[in-house]
């Protein structure tokens, strides 16, 4: 006999109307960058992917003379780091879509009464077959759980929440590979301009050496001046091969930031003398706010109240509604089936999951706190540094150098007419040669604490001493 099974198109419209489709933008890039190196832009976004990780990794080397413009552009885009972190990203995003589908509809097909040992007898005397499929009941019925309480809105957004999160993770990779570059950067340019002050120096302590042999030669001096000048001599040019090694570790170094380990440029350009003005403490501590552990925080706590809500709505049972047709093969009629399933939350009430999320919440609020007085402790002391460095730098422009460049000279004219000695030729042109080292030394560490310091706020100094600026002559005005 040829069963027809017919399952109502009706009820399956239902069910799939419930299932609904889900669709989902996959090129939503969030959070807003800070404004810290913000006009510095990759050539690949979270809005964009490569084809593939060979492809993210390929890199256009720079040749000559490159900018901290075009190091931090090279990070941005090939930094392995900031990748990885961009991948994380993506999974995240990928992670939100999926808690923001429906359960399938679940297809259920029995069949009854077949496969029997003997033959068996119809109502009307007449045999029948239960051996075989000839006497079986087949049914069909198609199920659907529908989730109660909000449960999929609720884990959606906390999936929205963690992928944000992720973002903001992101960003703090982003603003500290960028510092890394910077801070490379500075340390490359003071090399390049520490290099030429101990060529001269052993240019000078060349012909140091020239006026000592002539004035030995007249009798005028002891041998013994000689041979500590050939010593200075040998001193400065081991010192100047020692720079010459600090400025290729410095090209190779600046060079991993963006993954590459055979550097082909061949020096940096920037203006390591410039200083900018230090604005106050506290116009620094109100810009905390922007730094992205401190900026994530309210994001994390709005997770943590998501997953406490979430946790609450899975306290409440789903329902599961099925619904089909079985065909009768005694009457040959078809006939519908419907069901309900409801669990009893009698046992589990998911009282510890929900205990959980509520101490997680708790605990939110003190990390917060937490992260808040350390990032300004950090500050402040950055900020003392900073001020320290400041002072030091231009001490040493304004002070020390033209004072001991004025002795060194005097020194110098006075030794070749005789009237000082060489140990008070030595000690001048060291002092002089030492503070101008010392001020490269010290502007280097000035400019790594203003990184320090941006990194902190998530903005440059310079536009915080523009806005006060302004706003003092608005103000005047």
């Amino acid at each position: 006999m040829n069963k027809q099974i017919i399952i109502v198109p009706t009820l399956i419209s239902l069910l799939l109307f419930f299932v609904g489709c889900t669709t989902r933008n996959l090129n939503k890039e969030r959070p807003e960058p800070r404004p810290l190196f913000k006009d510095i832009a990759p050539s690949i976004s979270l809005q964009e992917q490569p084809n593939s990780v060979a492809d993210s990794q390929k890199i256009a080397e720079p040749e000559g003379t490159i900018t901290l413009d075009n190091a931090l552009s090279l990070a941005l885009t090939h930094n392995p780091e900031l990748m990885s972190s961009l991948w994380e990203v993506r999974s995240g995003e990928a992670r939100e879509v999926q808690a923001g589908l429906s359960p399938n509809p679940e297809l259920e097909v029995e069949v009854e009464n077949f496969g029997g040992s003997v033959e068996g007898e119809n109502s009307d005397g007449t045999k029948k077959d239960i051996r075989r499929f000839d006497e079986a009941e087949v049914t069909v019925i198609i199920s659907q759980l529908f989730e109660i309480g909000g449960k999929r809105s609720k884990r959606k957004k906390v999936a929205s929440l963690e992928h944000e999160l992720l973002g903001w993770d992101h960003e703090s990779t982003r603003l500290d590979i960028l510092t890394e570059v910077t801070n490379a950067f500075i340390d490359l340019l003071a090399v390049q301009e520490t290099l030429p002050i101990i060529e001269d120096l052993v240019d000078l302590s060349e012909d140091i050496l020239h006026a000592v042999s002539e004035r030995v030669k007249a009798g005028k001096v002891s041998p013994i001046e000689e041979t500590r000048a050939k010593v200075e001599l040998s001193t400065i040019t081991i010192e100047r091969e020692k720079a010459k090694r600090d400025l290729d570790i410095a090209q190779k170094k600046l060079a991993a930031t963006w993954g590459s380990t055979s550097p082909v440029f061949q020096n940096v350009s920037g203006n390591i003398y410039k200083l900018g003005s230090i604005p106050n403490l506290e116009d620094l501590i109100s810009k905390v706010s922007q730094n992205p552990e401190t900026a994530r925080w309210t994001t994390e706590l709005e997770q943590r109240q998501a997953a406490l809500d979430k946790a609450k709505a899975d306290r409440i049972p789903d329902i599961t509604l099925g619904g089909g047709a079985r065909y009768l093969d005694e009457s040959e009629d078809n006939v519908y089936v419907m069901g309900i399933s409801l669990p009893l939350p009698i046992l589990n009430r998911n009282q510890g999951e929900i205990q959980e999320a509520r101490y997680n919440l708790y605990k939110a609020k003190n990390d917060k706190n937490a992260v808040e007085i350390r990032t300004i402790e950090t500050l402040n002391e950055a900020y003392q540094r900073l001020s320290v460095a400041f002072f030091e730098t231009t001490t040493l422009r304004d002070v020390v150098l033209p004072g001991a460049q004025s002795e060194f000279a005097a020194v110098n004219e006075g030794y070749n007419e005789g009237k000082f000695d060489y140990l008070n030729l030595l000690h001048s042109k060291s002092t002089f040669f030492d503070a101008k080292l010392k001020h490269i030394e010290s502007l280097a560490t000035y400019h790594k604490e203003v990184a320090i310091i941006e990194r902190l706020i998530g903005e440059k100094l310079d536009t915080i001493s523009e806005t006060n600026a302004y706003l003092q002559r608005s103000e005047k005005q």
